[in-house]
């Protein structure tokens, strides 16, 4: 076969010429010359496969080209010109195909080489300074005009807005504030801004993807030597029934006909064109494969390893909870630790700054700060002494007897916590967790539709925060307090058990794990460099969802594969039994077989397709998705303001209880309830309208009046407090239905984040 497209183009126009001009000849009644010109094309068909043929029984590796060969020789030692000229069509056109086939899908891949950034400019005081990416060092002030890419992995020192599809696979804008983490790749779509280096050119996202591009570019998929095996017995099957032929007729040119029909060159191209065509796809979907063989393991995997953090999870700490043990609310606690917090680098101190400023509280500045490093940080805030960090730190600066009791709930957590003192008194703690990613329930659940065995989840998490998580999720194990030996331990157990594995993770400590699975996935979308260098798949957009559609491209790859090689060796089976009876003619039997080898490959060039879709009814804009998301963030503190006053009614009497129960009842009437009215009223017809079925959100719906009611027995049990305040039974009865209504509220919120999601991926 031909290796240069040039040359490839040229055989196969100059075989179509010289065919047509052969029947042409042939019908002006010049047989002998129309007999040369075959003849001479098929010597020059014949001579590249003679030279690869030699080639591969050089390397031991006979393949189907030798039927190719026996059958172009026939033709021309049994005088059957016309014959051998349209087995020359034949191979040069599969071999155009082939190449069609493969350029098509190394088309992404080839682009994301071709965008890799090469020239970046310092700004060196205020000096602007073209040097090359490879010159950047960590630290250094970048302008990114214009339609340039980010040369570097590094943060925004102004507002952002980027093209990120070349990495993510997501054809929209995205917008980075002043601070936001950015990788090398992206592309500028907005006026130039200033960001800063936070890694080398070798060391950042893109760099890594280009090396598992060109890896992935080099590197031969086992199935394709199953197709090997194929021709291995289609061979001397096609040569036995050949000779049979010949030998029960007498008549060598049946020989000659089973030898044409079954020249299977390019019929088992069909295999590696599907899988090259399959890791097309992933590419455009942001999901880089180093090799066909990774695509053939996870379509065949059993056991998925997940690490949490990151990976099943956000990766980001959110305030979750204020426990309260002194005299200040927990908004008052929230609302002094956040104004400390705003002069710290601790990275948990971000997180509670924002969910302050999300809840619309006022910040003091601070005064006459200092920062401990592992300890935290004490300051002055309107006059008060506050210390804020850990426990150990905080509880060694204050007193009292609250430190026990909250040291006894923070365990319970099982998350982080920021403890927080004022003037010496221990007034509270600020409880922080990962929060699930929002299409994680969703993956685990589509990933066993698809035929995992079993999912695993390993992390180095404490078991209480590990169980949390996984029961959340529905993993079918959990393994906590892993150390990165561990992970390796436990996922080369499976393997050795027979289990085809799959490690998912985004961590220097999952490097080893990843390389020790059958195939290792890294959740590549924040340059987790080491992890995507140890993984043979790597997910360049931060979504854990594109895992499931690797796993269906890989299936359905690997099933066009299959059917591909079966349905050009089934047909070219029956052709051969047709040849053999003498029901096919040399001619015939060649022209036939130029169908089969079409229609194989063709069949495998379906793998180039996108995956089915959940069909819809309509659509839905991405703005009304992307505006009912803002509201359930901003929704989301009032949901547990019910559960803040369950818990401090056992610290309340009289009237002050009557004031919050007053105050939880104005929340329910004035905010809660007319945001799910306003959900069933105005959002419900508008994402039913997009969805298939009578009514699709009923079971949402049914929450609703579910939640009516829950309020009208709040209301109803308000109605008969007593002016001195609630009786220790009806105090139970209101956390009762306190931490219902807040229970039935999390899980309705997360139900609908998982519709706008779905429906916004659709």
């Amino acid at each position: 076969m031909l290796d240069s497209p040039r040359m490839t183009r040229a055989l196969l126009l100059l075989t179509a010429v010289g065919l047509v001009g052969g029947l042409a000849l042939q019908a002006a009644g010049v047989s002998r010359v129309a007999d040369g010109l075959w003849i001479g094309i098929s010597c020059i068909a014949l001579l590249p496969l003679l030279v690869d043929t030699a080639r591969q029984l050089w390397h031991r590796n006979a393949g189907v080209d030798l039927i190719a060969i026996l059958a172009m020789a026939g033709a021309l030692a049994f005088g059957e010109y016309l014959a051998g000229a349209v087995i020359a069509l034949m191979l040069s056109t599969g071999a155009a195909l082939e190449q069609y086939a493969a350029g098509r899908a190394e088309r992404e891949l080839s682009a994301l080489l071709k965008r890799a950034p090469h020239v970046a400019h310092r700004m060196d005081g205020d000096v602007l300074t073209d040097i090359s990416v490879d010159q950047v060092q960590i630290g250094d002030r970048l302008l990114v005009k214009e339609s340039d890419s980010v040369p570097v992995d590094g943060r925004t020192l102004e507002v952002a807005t980027l093209d990120e599809s070349a990495l993510t696979g997501e054809s929209r804008l995205v917008e980075r504030e002043i601070g936001d983490a950015v990788s090398s790749g992206g592309v500028n779509a907005g006026a130039p801004f200033l960001m800063q280096a936070l890694a080398t050119a070798e060391a950042s996202t893109y760099a890594g993807i280009i090396r598992l591009v060109e890896s992935a570019q080099e590197r031969k998929s086992p199935f394709v030597r199953m197709a090997d095996r194929y021709a291995a017995l289609f061979v001397p099957l096609t040569l036995a029934v050949a000779g049979g032929a010949w030998a029960y007729s007498g008549d060598p040119v049946r020989a000659l006909a089973v030898l044409v029909v079954a020249t299977p060159c390019p019929l088992l191209l069909a295999a590696p064109i599907a899988v090259v065509s399959g890791i097309s796809r992933c590419a455009r979907r942001g999901i880089i494969v180093r090799d066909g063989g990774a695509l053939e393991a996870l379509a065949q995997a059993q056991v998925l390893f997940f690490d949490k953090t990151g990976t099943l999870t956000m990766g980001a700490p959110r305030l979750s909870d204020v426990a309260v043990t002194g005299t200040l609310d927990a908004e008052s606690v929230l609302r002094l630790a956040a104004s400390l917090e705003q002069v710290s680098s601790h990275v948990l101190a971000a997180a509670v700054v924002r969910t302050a400023r999300d809840r619309g509280l006022t910040l003091a500045l601070p005064t006459a700060s200092a920062e401990v490093a592992g300890g935290g940080i004490d300051g002055v805030v309107e006059g008060h002494r506050l210390a804020v960090g850990s426990m150990r730190w905080v509880s060694g600066q204050a007193g009292g007897d609250e430190a026990e009791a909250l040291r006894r709930r923070l365990a319970r957590h099982g998350g982080s916590s920021v403890v927080v003192a004022v003037d010496g008194v221990l007034v509270g703690a600020l409880l922080l967790d990962d929060p699930i990613r929002p299409d994680t329930p969703r993956t685990i659940r589509a990933l066993r539709r698809l035929g995992m065995r079993e999912m695993v989840m390993v992390t180095g998490d404490r078991e209480q925060a590990a169980t949390a998580v996984g029961a959340a999720i529905g993993v079918d194990r959990i393994l906590a307090e892993q150390s990165p030996e561990s992970k390796v331990i436990a996922v080369a157990a499976a393997r050795d058990a027979g289990a085809i594995t799959v490690m998912v993770g985004d961590g220097i400590n999952d490097a080893a794990a990843l390389a020790s699975a059958n195939v290792g996935v890294a959740m590549g979308a924040r340059g987790a460099t080491a992890s995507s260098e140890a993984a043979d798949i790597v997910i360049a957009v931060d979504r854990l969802d594109r895992l499931e559609e690797a796993v269906r491209i890989a299936q359905r790859t690997r099933r066009i594969a299959r059917e591909s090689v079966l349905l050009g060796m089934g047909l070219a089976f029956v052709a051969m039994g047709a040849a053999a009876v003498g029901l096919l003619a040399p001619v015939g039997g060649a022209l036939l077989q130029e169908g089969i080898d079409a229609a194989a490959i063709l069949w495998a060039l379906r793998a180039l397709q996108g995956l089915p879709q959940r069909r819809l009814r309509g659509s839905v804009d991405p703005a009304f998705i992307r505006a009912l998301r803002l509201e359930h963030r901003s929704i989301e503190a009032e949901v547990d303001r019910l559960r803040d006053a369950a818990g401090q009614l056992d610290q309340l009497s009289g009237p002050e209880a009557s004031a919050l129960l007053a105050d939880v009842g104005h929340l329910i009437e004035d905010v809660l309830l007319p945001h799910e009215r306003d959900d069933e009223g105005r959002v419900y017809p508008v994402l039913s309208a997009a969805m298939r079925g009578d009514d699709p959100l009923a079971p949402l719906s049914r929450t609703h009046h579910e939640l009516e009611l829950r309020t009208r027995e709040f209301a109803v049990l308000q109605e008969h407090v007593a002016a001195d305040g609630p009786t220790p039974a009806e105090r139970a009865d209101f956390q009762r239905l306190l931490y219902g209504l807040h229970a039935v509220l999390r899980l309705h919120n997360a139900q609908e984040e998982e519709l706008f999601h779905e429906l916004s991926d659709s």
